[in-house]
C-alpha cells in the first residue's frame, strides 16, 4: 500500500464515516492530489484552492445534501491549502470554519503530522524513515514508497514463523525454544539479518561468526548500549566513544525493543543476564565514575545507585515532587527485585511518606490543642499515622546493610521529622494532662474493659468467649489488626486509657475483673506491688489465679503460641480461654531497633488464632492490652531528664511514684489526679519524650499518646469461610535454579486465577510467604518494602500479575529450605519451592 493509499484509507476515510464532514488543512499542499483521488457518487470533495467564493457555494450545497435522506452524498470532504484556524478571532475569518466545528478536521494534533504517518504506514522502516524526514522534512510521497518497497526478510520469516521486522528482531534476540533450534538449524538467514540490522538499527556486524549466539550477543551490547547513550543527559565518556552505537533516527525502534524485553516477563530474566553481563563486559560502572546523571530509564543495573541517589537527594532538599517522580519510574523496573533494590526504594518511599505526614500534621496540631478529648480524637483519627510511618520507616532501615553510608543524611532527616511533631504532641498532652487528668472522662479505661467487655456475656448460657492479653499493643498496631479482622467478622475497636504507670505488671492487672473499683498500688522497697481488693497480683500465676478462682471449670489459659502449636481440643466446659502473647515487649524490651518484626509475627499468630478459635466454637473474641510504647530510636545527646527531688520509686525510666517537687523537665501531680489509688501520693515524670536514663530506645511506664492509648477490640465471629476452588499460584527462583547464593533471594510470584474467564477479577488476595527449614522454623521472611504490608507480612497480589517478592534469610542458616506461599489466617499452603543455600563466601 503507497503512502497516498494509507492516509486515505486508514486515516481520511475513517474520519469521514463517523463524523461525515472533514476538513483538510494542508499550507503545504502535500494532500492535495489524494484527497481530489478520494471524489466519488458517495464523497463530495470541494477544492477550496481554486475560487474561494466557488468552493463555499459547492460545500454549503454538499452540506445542505448530507441532511436530505434522498441523497446519495454520505460525506463531504472540503480541502483548505491553509493552516487551520486556532483561535475564536481566525476561525471568525475563516469561512471554511463552520464544516470544522459541525465535523472534523484534520491534522488534528499528535499523530496526523506527515512524519507519524509515514511511521504508521511502514512501522518496520522507522529508521529510514526518520534519516529521510532528518535530511528533508517534507519528503515526496515517492521517496516514501520507495522505503522499503522492494525488500523482504522471507528466510528469518519462514525460520522465526513472524513477518514484521520488528518482531523478527525480538526474535532474534529472545528465540523460543522452536526458534533457537531453527536458527541452529542452517545460516540461510544470516545474511538477511545483517541486511536488517543496517536498516533497521544502522548496525553493521563486526563479528565475523555465522552462528546464532555470536551475532544476538553482538546484537544485544549494541540494543543496550545504544539505549543507555541515547538516554544519557552528560556527555559519553571518551573511554566509550569507540564503541559501536545506533544514531539518533533507530532510537525509537531501539527503545522499544528494550521496553519490550524489560516489560515481557517472560524474557525479562534474559535480559537482566545479558544486561550485567554487557555491563561487566564493558566495565560500565568504571569508565562512568564521573557521571551523576543516568537519564531515566534503567537500562543497566549500576544506573539503580544513581537514581536512589538522585531520590534522596531530592528528598533532603524537600522536593517531594521529585521524590514521588523518581519512585513512580524507577520502582517498578526489572532491577528492583536485584540485591537491596526493593528495599532500598521501599526506605525511600517510607522516608516520604513519614516526612510528608509529619508536616501535615504539624500545620494541623494546634486547632486540636485547646482540650484533651480533641486531641485524643486528633490522635485516633488521623495522628496515629505517623507512628505507623515511623515503625514502617525504622523497619525498613532495619532490614538494609548501608555499609557505605549513602542513606544515612535522608534517614536523619525522616527521623528529626519524627522528633519535631512527638515532642509537639507530647508538650500538648502533658500541659492537657496537667489539666485535666488521666483516664479521660468519656472513654473506656483498661480497667472496666474485663467487667464492661467480658463479664456480661459470660452470663449468657453457653456463650464462649476469648480473651486475648497482648503486651504492648499500642493503638496504631490495633488499627492495623481490626483492618485484616475485618475481613471475615464483625469487628468493633475503641480507644482505651491505659492505667498508669503504664507498665506491664499493673496494666495486666488492670485489665482482670473489678479492676475498675479495686485495683491500687503499693510499695515494696523499690518496687511498686499491684493490689486487687486485698491480694498482691505480681507474676502471671497470681493474675490467672484470679479468673480461675471466679470461674472454675468454664476458664482455662495459656499462651498465643502455645494455642497455635497445640493439637488437642479445648473441654467443651470452657467458656472463657484467655490467651497470653508477651512477645512484643520482650523483644522491643531488649533490642528494639532490629526487632520490630516481631510485631507482623505476633498479629499472625493472632489472626490464625482466630481463625482456630472459630472451630472451635467461640461466639466472641476480645483484644486488649496493658500499654503501648513509644519508639525513641533516634537518640541524641542530651536525650534524658534530670530526676525531680523527693523520694521516689522510679518506673522503667519514665515515671516515678512517691513524694517530691515539680520543675522545669519534670511534673509533679496527685496521683488521684491519674487514676491511680494507694500509698502514693504523687506521680512525676519527664515532660518530654526523654527517660531518666540515657540510651532508652524503647518508652513504656510514662506518659504519653502513645504509650497511654490503648487499642480495646471486640471480634464477634461468623461462620467458618472454606476456600471452594483454590487460584493457582506459581512460584520461582532464577531459571528454576536449586540454590540461593544470596541471603536475599528474590522470588517470583504469579496469581493464576483459573475461573476469571474472559472477565478477570480485579480483587487482590492477601498470601504471607515465608521459608521454613526441616523442623518448620521460620527462616526467612518477605523483606520490607513497597509490596509487603511492614505491619502483617504480608503481600496483596491480583490475577495474572507477576510480582518479584525479596526474601531476607537469617544470618545464622545454612542449608535446606522451604519457600510457601501461605494464606495469612489459617496458614493453608498454596504453593511451594524447595530450595538450599550456597553462599559466596
Amino acid at each position: 500500500m503507497s503512502i497516498a493509499q494509507f492516509i486515505q484509507n486508514s486515516i481520511l476515510l475513517p474520519r469521514l464515516k463517523k463524523r461525515e464532514v472533514l476538513v483538510v488543512y494542508d499550507p503545504d499542499r502535500l494532500y492535495e492530489t489524494l484527497c481530489l483521488e478520494m471524489a466519488s457518487d458517495m464523497i463530495k470533495v470541494v477544492n477550496a484552492a481554486k475560487s474561494s467564493i466557488e468552493s463555499r457555494e459547492k460545500a454549503l450545497e454538499a452540506l445542505k445534501a448530507l441532511g436530505n435522506a434522498n441523497n446519495d452524498i454520505k460525506g463531504l470532504l472540503v480541502y483548505v491549502p491553509a493552516k487551520a484556524s486556532e483561535t475564536d478571532e481566525e476561525k471568525q475569518l475563516d469561512p471554511f470554519s463552520l464544516y470544522q466545528v459541525s465535523g472534523c478536521f484534520f491534522p488534528d494534533g499528535a499523530g496526523d503530522e506527515y512524519l507519524d504517518l509515514c511511521l504508521k504506514a511502514k512501522p518496520d522502516q522507522g529508521t529510514q524513515i526518520r534519516r529521510v524526514f532528518s535530511e528533508n522534512p517534507n519528503p515526496s510521497f515517492a521517496v516514501i514508497d520507495a522505503i522499503g518497497s522492494s525488500r523482504g526478510w522471507p528466510h528469518l520469516q519462514v525460520t522465526l514463523k513472524v513477518d514484521s521486522a520488528n518482531d523478527i528482531l525480538f526474535a532474534l534476540l529472545a528465540p523460543t525454544a522452536e526458534q533457537k533450534k531453527a536458527l541452529k538449524e542452517n545460516d540461510s538467514w544470516v545474511a538477511e539479518a545483517k541486511e536488517l540490522f543496517s536498516v533497521c538499527l544502522g548496525l553493521n556486524l563486526i563479528t565475523r561468526g555465522k552462528t546464532w549466539s555470536s551475532i544476538a550477543n553482538e546484537l544485544w551490547r549494541f540494543l543496550l548500549f545504544s539505549e543507555f547513550v541515547f538516554d544519557l543527559p552528560e556527555a559519553l565518556p571518551d573511554s566509550l566513544v569507540n564503541v559501536p552505537r545506533a544514531n539518533k533516527e533507530a532510537k525509537a525502534v531501539i527503545e522499544g525493543l528494550c521496553d519490550r524485553l524489560r516489560n515481557d516477563r517472560r524474557t525479562q530474566a534474559l535480559y537482566m543476564e545479558m544486561a550485567q553481563a554487557i555491563e561487566d563486559e564493558l566495565d560500565l560502572p568504571d569508565h562512568c565514575e564521573a557521571l551523576h546523571d543516568f537519564g531515566i530509564r534503567d537500562t543497566f543495573l549500576f544506573e539503580q545507585k544513581t537514581f536512589l541517589a538522585q531520590g534522596m537527594d531530592a528528598l533532603n532538599m524537600n522536593d517531594t515532587d521529585k521524590v514521588r517522580y523518581i519512585l513512580k519510574q524507577h520502582t517498578d523496573t526489572v532491577w528492583t527485585g536485584v540485591g537491596e533494590s526493593q528495599a532500598q526504594w521501599g526506605l525511600i518511599g517510607a522516608a516520604l511518606s513519614l516526612c510528608e505526614a509529619c508536616e501535615d500534621f504539624e500545620r494541623q496540631l494546634p486547632q486540636f490543642s485547646n482540650h484533651m478529648d480533641r486531641l485524643i480524637d486528633f490522635y485516633i483519627n488521623s495522628l496515629r499515622e505517623v507512628d505507623r510511618l515511623q515503625r514502617e520507616f525504622e523497619q525498613s532501615v532495619s532490614d538494609i546493610i548501608d555499609g557505605h553510608g549513602m542513606m544515612g543524611e535522608m534517614v536523619e532527616k525522616a527521623r528529626n521529622a519524627y522528633r519535631r511533631i512527638s515532642s509537639r504532641v507530647q508538650d500538648v498532652f502533658v500541659c492537657l494532662l496537667e489539666k485535666t487528668g488521666w483516664p479521660p472522662s468519656g472513654y473506656l479505661s483498661n480497667t472496666d474493659v474485663f467487667d464492661k467487655k467480658i463479664a456480661p456475656k459470660l452470663k449468657e448460657s453457653g456463650y464462649k468467649i476469648a480473651y486475648l492479653m497482648i503486651d504492648s499493643l499500642r493503638y496504631e498496631l490495633g488499627v492495623e489488626l481490626e483492618k485484616q479482622l475485618s475481613e471475615d467478622d464483625t469487628v468493633e475497636l475503641i480507644p482505651a486509657a491505659a492505667q498508669l504507670p503504664s507498665i506491664t505488671s499493673v496494666g495486666m492487672a488492670s485489665l482482670l475483673p473489678g479492676a475498675g473499683q479495686h485495683l491500687s498500688l503499693s510499695r515494696s522497697d523499690d518496687k511498686i506491688i499491684p493490689i486487687l481488693k486485698d491480694a498482691e497480683i505480681v507474676s502471671v500465676k497470681r493474675r490467672m489465679d484470679v479468673l480461675r478462682k471466679k470461674y472454675g471449670p468454664r476458664f482455662d489459659e495459656m499462651t498465643l503460641a502455645q494455642f497455635i502449636q497445640s493439637k488437642k481440643k479445648l473441654s467443651s466446659d470452657v467458656h472463657l480461654l484467655v490467651l497470653r502473647g508477651t512477645e512484643i515487649d520482650s523483644h522491643l524490651e531488649t533490642a528494639p531497633e532490629t526487632s520490630l518484626r516481631i510485631i507482623h509475627d505476633t498479629l499472625k499468630r493472632i489472626r490464625f488464632a482466630v481463625n482456630k478459635l472459630k472451630n472451635f466454637g467461640f461466639n466472641e473474641i476480645v483484644i486488649a492490652t496493658d500499654h503501648g510504647f513509644f519508639l525513641n530510636i533516634q537518640v541524641q545527646a542530651g536525650d534524658v531528664c534530670t530526676k525531680p527531688s523527693g523520694n521516689w520509686v522510679f518506673i522503667h525510666d519514665r515515671l516515678a511514684l512517691g513524694d517530691g517537687d515539680d520543675d522545669h523537665a519534670n511534673f509533679v501531680l496527685p496521683a488521684d489526679h491519674l487514676g491511680v489509688r494507694g500509698e502514693f501520693k504523687q506521680i512525676g515524670g519527664p515532660r518530654n519524650l526523654v527517660p531518666y536514663r540515657a540510651g532508652v530506645l524503647y518508652f513504656h511506664g510514662g506518659v504519653s499518646l502513645q504509650e497511654c492509648l490503648a487499642p480495646a477490640i471486640s471480634l464477634r465471629l461468623g461462620k467458618i469461610t472454606k476456600e471452594t476452588k483454590k487460584p493457582q499460584r506459581k512460584i520461582s527462583y532464577k531459571k528454576d535454579a536449586k540454590c540461593i547464593t544470596t541471603r536475599l533471594p528474590v522470588i517470583s510470584l504469579i496469581f493464576e486465577d483459573k475461573q476469571m474467564g474472559l472477565f478477570p477479577r480485579e480483587d487482590a488476595i492477601e498470601l504471607l510467604i515465608e521459608a521454613h527449614d526441616k523442623k518448620e522454623n521460620v527462616v526467612g521472611e518477605v523483606m520490607a518494602g513497597r509490596i509487603s504490608n511492614p505491619a502483617t507480612g504480608t503481600i496483596m497480589i491480583k490475577p495474572g500479575v507477576q510480582v518479584q517478592v525479596t526474601l531476607r534469610m537469617q544470618e545464622e542458616y545454612e542449608g535446606s529450605f522451604m519457600v510457601k506461599v501461605m494464606n495469612p489466617a489459617t496458614f493453608t499452603v498454596y504453593c511451594k519451592l524447595e530450595l538450599k543455600t550456597d553462599y559466596v563466601v
